[in-house]
Formats: structure tokens, C-alpha cells, sequence
């Protein structure tokens, strides 16, 4: 009955328009001033140690890195560097456009923030080159979902902060997945465009590919420091987020000189501002997660599910149809932040590796990141590609049905996600 009234009060906050971090504190507040005994102490107690946690001070710094790589000329080299090796197969640019998304990814963290680094130079690029609207915006649309995946992520760190998972091995179990993800779009790019017979750039010569790794060599460096930090145990995930932000500011601005030093306020009020909303989200998420165990809602949850029969591969499947009809009406962060607290137990108690349910979510994350009518990929695509909703949603057919194969794989092969992080000695 508790849960009832919960979801029932949220998705009718949510159905008028409200914001969903408005949504999930006004539900609580409401719950808690009428139906419930929890003194309201507590409430402002879990506010604070929910949000005293070492592992969300990730966040603001990888954001941060973001946009400053964003801004400062990393993602064009990188993407001179992608088309000098790929370019000459049957759709290069757009296999250079995965390859690129791939790479930016590994600094990242962020899925917008790699369509607008990406898509803003290579969608114009392949219309001159001859390619038609659909197949550069749509490369660019679900390549740039790998910026979720591939480490470090957003999400990740957000998924682990609600279920005390750790960001580390989250982040190793990303790699190969993200990997294999683009692999799979980039077979589907160039089956598309050999069908189709899309131009092809002519072949770099070595010397040409040597000079676009070095020119694009202290952007792929970031890589290395974020991971390889991380694995060796030189510092921590959110460590490694604040050291990744330094970085690309001293790229940004003495390296490269893409920046000058009078736009770094410009882009740190950028990042405040994209911080200080996911803040207030988590901040919220924090509350309705206390509240949901509160009123022991996952426990009983879990338990009825166990006493309807339901086994780890049923639950699976549920939870993917799930989340995608979530990722219809909510963005990636809402999603994790509300149901990983509700779903985790239920896994746990299945016997479901807490790192493999993490990735199988971010999976998730990245197909809702492509369908409309929330697809945060679409709108940054479309912006940038000045193409309707309509238009870019069947642009992206091909790569979202690959990705949605890549989803049924993640979900049934726990080793894929598991193999690397097992290997580092990450897990037992």
C-alpha cells in the first residue's frame, strides 16, 4: 500500500510537468508529514550523511574535465587521429566518428558532452564528404552513448554512490563492454555504408598517422592517468576525477592553447551549474531511497518476488524492460538514483553480482540516451545536425537495434563485465 501511494504521488507530481528532483522531494515531504511515524530529524540527518560521501566529490571534477576537453581542442585531434586510421575503409568518417566517441569517452565521462565534442566537427564534416543527413547524425547519436560506459562515468560513480559499490571496479567492468559496444557500432557503420556505397577518404600515410597520435597524445595520455592511477592504487576514482580536471585544464589552456585563460570562469560556471542540478537530484534521490527503506519497501519486495517463483533470469528481464520504459520519460541520473536503491537488494538476493547489475544498468542508461521522447543524445544530435526528432529517431534505427543485441549479451554473460575486474584482483 506504501508503495502504491509513493509511485502514485511521484509519477502524478511527474505527469505535470515538474521537474523530476521537485518530484521526488515534494513525495517525500508529503509521505513523511502524513503517513508516516519517521521523525523529521532523521529526515534532516540523512540529508547531510547522504550527501557526506567521498565518492559523489567525483562528480563536480569529472564534469569539469569534461567540459574543459570540450572546449579545448582535444576532441579535434583526436578525431584527426581517428580518421588518419580508419578513414580509408567504406564509410571512414563514420568509423572514425566511433572510434573518436570511443576515445573521448575514455576522458569524458559524460554522453552529451562527447556528441557535442564529436558530432559538432565530424556531422558537418560528412555531409560535405557526401554522406547523407541520417547516417552521420545517427553514428553520432549512439557512438556517443559510450561515453557513459567506457570509464570513467557519471553514472558509474552515481549507481555506486546509491549502493556502496565500488566506483573502481565499476569503472575496469566498463572497459571491455565498451569495448565490444564499439566494435558493434562501428560493424554496423561500415556494413551500412559498404551497402550503401558511401565515399571513402583517401589512406594516411604513416608519417600522417604518427603525427596525429603525437599531436593528439596529451588528450589520450588522460586515459592512462585515470586508469592506470586507479589500478596501480595511486589514488582513489574521485582522486583520479580531480586530478583529470587539473590536467585538462593545464592541456587546455598551456598545451594546446585552444583556451585562453579569460574563458576558464565561463567554463567553470558551466560545470557549477551542471553540478549543482545533479546535486539537487541526488540530494533528493537520497531522501526517497530513506524513505523506500524506511517503509521496508525493497525488502518486501524482494521477498515477493522470491515467493512468486521469479529467478535471476526473469528478474533480469524485467528489469531491462523496465528501465527502458523509464528511459522514456526520465533521464539517466533520475533513473539510477531512483532505482538502483529499490532494485539492488532485490538482485543481491538473487544472487546477482552487484558490479554486472551495475553495468547492466548503465547499458540501459545508454539504449534510453537514443529513443525519444527523452533522449538526451537526440537533442544535443539535433541541434547539431538541424534535424526534427522524427527524422533522427529512424536515422538511428540500425545502431539502436545493435545496441539493444549488446544489451540481451551484457545481461545473460556476466563475464563479459566481470572477467576484467576479476582478473585485477578486484573482486572475489
Amino acid at each position: 500500500m506504501s508503495a502504491a501511494i509513493i509511485f502514485g504521488l511521484l509519477i502524478a507530481l511527474m505527469l505535470t510537468g515538474m521537474p523530476i528532483s521537485i518530484a521526488l522531494g515534494l513525495t517525500v515531504l508529503t509521505f513523511l508529514f502524513t503517513l508516516t511515524d519517521v521523525p523529521i530529524q532523521a529526515v534532516a540527518m540523512k540529508l547531510f550523511t547522504g550527501l557526506e560521501s567521498f565518492e559523489i566529490m567525483a562528480i563536480p571534477f569529472f564534469i569539469l574535465a569534461g567540459n574543459f576537453l570540450t572546449h579545448g581542442g582535444v576532441a579535434r585531434r583526436m578525431i584527426v587521429f581517428a580518421a588518419s586510421m580508419v578513414g580509408h575503409w567504406p564509410g571512414g568518417l563514420g568509423l572514425a566518428a566511433v572510434l573518436a566517441c570511443a576515445l573521448f569517452a575514455a576522458v569524458s565521462g559524460s554522453s552529451p558532452a562527447t556528441v557535442v565534442a564529436i558530432g559538432s566537427i565530424l556531422i558537418p564534416a560528412m555531409l560535405k564528404a557526401g554522406y547523407p543527413p541520417r547516417f552521420g547524425a545517427g553514428v553520432v547519436t549512439t557512438s556517443g552513448a559510450l561515453g557513459i560506459l567506457i570509464p570513467p562515468s557519471i553514472v558509474m560513480v552515481l549507481y555506486a554512490v546509491s549502493t556502496n559499490a565500488s566506483v573502481g571496479a565499476l569503472f575496469m567492468a566498463g572497459v571491455v563492454p565498451g569495448l565490444m559496444l564499439a566494435t558493434m557500432l562501428g560493424v554496423t557503420t561500415w556494413w551500412r555504408a559498404w551497402r550503401g556505397g558511401y565515399p571513402r577518404s583517401p589512406r594516411a600515410s604513416w608519417a600522417q598517422r604518427w603525427k596525429a597520435l603525437r599531436e593528439s597524445l596529451w588528450g589520450l595520455l588522460l586515459i592512462v592517468l585515470v586508469l592506470g592511477g586507479i589500478y596501480s592504487g595511486l589514488f582513489t576514482p574521485t582522486e583520479a576525477a580531480a586530478v583529470s580536471a587539473v590536467y585538462a585544464f593545464v592541456i587546455a589552456v598551456f598545451v594546446y592553447r585552444d583556451m585562453r585563460l579569460r574563458d576558464v570562469p565561463r567554463v567553470l560556471l558551466a560545470s557549477a551549474n551542471m553540478s549543482a542540478m545533479l546535486l539537487y537530484i541526488i540530494t533528493n534521490a537520497v531522501l526517497f531511497s530513506f524513505l523506500m527503506t524506511s517503509e521496508h519497501i525493497p525488502q518486501t519486495m524482494a521477498q515477493w518476488l522470491l515467493d512468486a517463483g521469479v529467478g535471476p533470469l526473469l528478474f533480469l528481464l524485467l528489469v531491462n524492460i523496465l528501465l527502458l520504459v523509464a528511459g522514456n520519460v526520465m533521464e539517466p541520473s533520475s533513473i539510477t538514483l531512483i532505482m538502483a536503491p529499490i532494485l539492488f537488494p532485490v538482485a543481491m538476493k538473487l544472487g546477482i553480482d552487484p558490479i554486472h547489475f551495475g553495468i547492466l544498468m548503465v547499458v540501459n542508461m545508454e539504449v534510453g540516451m537514443c529513443h525519444p521522447p527523452v533522449g538526451l543524445n537526440l537533442y544535443v544530435a539535433s541541434g547539431i545536425a538541424k534535424m526534427g526528432i522524427t527524422e533522427l529517431t529512424l536515422a538511428v534505427w540500425p545502431w539502436l537495434l545493435t545496441m539493444l543485441a549488446f544489451l540481451g549479451l551484457v545481461t545473460y554473460w556476466p563475464a563479459l563485465s566481470l572477467a576484467l575486474p576479476r582478473a585485477l584482483g578486484m573482486l572475489h
